[in-house]
């Protein structure tokens, strides 16, 4: 029974095996997508209701609500909120106003990252505006000032107008804080709106640029919206770190105008901060993040020199305790540590990969030798010389053949055998065991 049994599964395995050697079959071709049947979602159904909610709601936030009243941008062109501005288009709006020492210039930096993620869109398919509340001050020419310190582009627009129609169009935004009695109080958000389909949403302007990108971006049906850097998942940690408080203020205070680190594609409107800590003084470092306008104010050489250099856009004051600078300080120079030693490992893994490749270098240069007149031959060719002796390819192999099987009288001429393939070499192997066991079964 038992030699029955490996018969058995040997005479199975035989043409598994020669089918193994066989190429694979090609798939079937997937059904085209014109043959996929079209199917009309009937009356009443999830997708008409969708589609009905929406249009209300275009309606319900349409001319009707939202008032068309005139605004000027940074060229002296006037513009109707609604009919210009508003109707059918997906929008990001905030308020500013260009002598706010503190969170409007933070509020457009962070914007201008978000205008660099879309910019092949803004203009296009998604429109920026940024509405002063000082219309007093912030003139066309004002505007047009502020719109090159922060480098932004076409698509953006900065407008101003009449304040009793700015605080009617804040108003209908819901952008307004009913306790507001100076410019300092205005509310630090933007509102990002789909006109066409009543979608409206308030964020914060220190939202991470690439969440808000990824989120206008859906809404006008962009996926592959260009956030950089890209990185692949198989180089994500396992576990992530935890946040300390000087990375969370970091992140949120000072990334919209400074690069810490490795460039990452974005636009930014400071001085890049990897190395600062050492280039300067610790208690001016101090100081200036805690109150830049003051440096400024009394003329500190450095401020000057910074506010100069970076488009006279002016470092704002943050509000900032001593504990939080020094929780930002802290983050720096821990981060700027990890960096160093980070390209100091990587630097290393490159040079030992360049030796290893050095040592294990064997190819030969065109040309001919130092001193010899010979010409240098590659690897390949090199080979061969050396097999066949500078003999033909032909004679070479006619000799060898020669040597390899001597004349004797009367013999036959060695035959020679066809290549045997994987099936046919299974097939053989399999079929003297099968014999072998048949005849220890018929002994037993």
């Amino acid at each position: 029974m038992h030699a029955e049994s490996i018969l058995a599964a040997l005479v199975l395995a035989l043409p598994l095996a020669a089918q193994s050697q066989a190429p694979a079959a090609a798939p079937a071709p997937a059904p085209a997508a014109s043959q996929a049947p079209l199917v009309t979602p009937p009356p009443g159904n999830a997708a008409q209701t969708q589609l009905s909610s929406h249009a209300n709601a275009s309606q319900r936030w349409g001319a009707d609500y939202f008032p068309n009243l005139l605004l000027t941008n940074q060229d002296g062109v006037k513009l109707r909120f609604f009919d210009d501005m508003l109707k059918d288009k997906v929008v990001v709006i905030n308020f500013i106003y260009t002598s706010c020492p503190d969170a409007c210039p933070l509020e457009t930096a962070r914007l201008t990252e978000v205008y660099d993620l879309l910019k092949d869109w803004v203009g296009k398919e998604v429109f920026f505006y940024s509405i002063s509340i000082d219309p007093d001050i912030d003139t066309p020419a004002v505007l047009k000032e502020y719109t090159k310190r922060f480098k932004t582009g076409p698509g953006w627009q900065f407008l101003t107008g009449s304040k009793a129609d700015i605080r009617t169009v804040r108003e209908k935004l819901g952008m307004i804080r009913s306790d507001e009695q100076n410019l300092s109080d205005h509310t630090l958000s933007l509102m990002v709106g789909n006109q066409r389909i009543g979608r409206w949403l308030k964020r914060s302007p220190m939202e991470n640029p690439f969440m808000l990108a990824n989120t206008l971006g859906t809404w006008i049906n962009k996926s592959a919206v260009r956030l950089t850097p890209m990185q692949d998942f198989k180089d994500a940690p396992v576990t992530l770190r935890p946040m300390s408080k000087g990375e969370e203020l970091y992140r949120t205070r000072c990334n919209a105008c400074h690069l810490l680190g490795e460039e990452d594609g974005l636009l930014r409107n400071g001085p890049p901060l990897l190395g600062v800590i050492d280039r300067r003084d610790p208690a001016w470092l101090r100081r200036w993040i805690a109150e830049p306008d003051a440096m400024l104010a009394e003329k500190d050489p450095i401020a000057v020199e910074l506010y100069e250099q970076w488009s006279r856009v002016p470092m704002p004051n943050l509000r900032l305790e001593q504990r939080e600078v020094d929780a930002i300080l802290s983050y720096m120079e821990s981060e700027g540590d990890y960096i160093a030693a980070e390209r100091a490992r990587k630097a290393e893994a490159e040079r030992a990969a360049s030796e290893d490749a050095a040592a294990y270098d064997l190819s030969y240069d065109e040309g001919e030798s130092e001193g010899s007149g010979e010409k240098k031959l590659p690897c390949c060719e090199k080979s061969n010389d050396l097999v066949i002796d500078r003999f033909g390819e032909s004679e070479a192999s006619a000799s060898m053949e020669t040597a390899a099987v001597p004349a004797v009288p009367g013999a036959r001429k060695p035959r020679k055998e066809a290549p045997r393939n994987g099936a046919g070499a299974l097939f053989g192997v399999g079929l003297a065991l099968v014999l072998g066991v048949l005849h220890v079964s018929r002994r037993s």
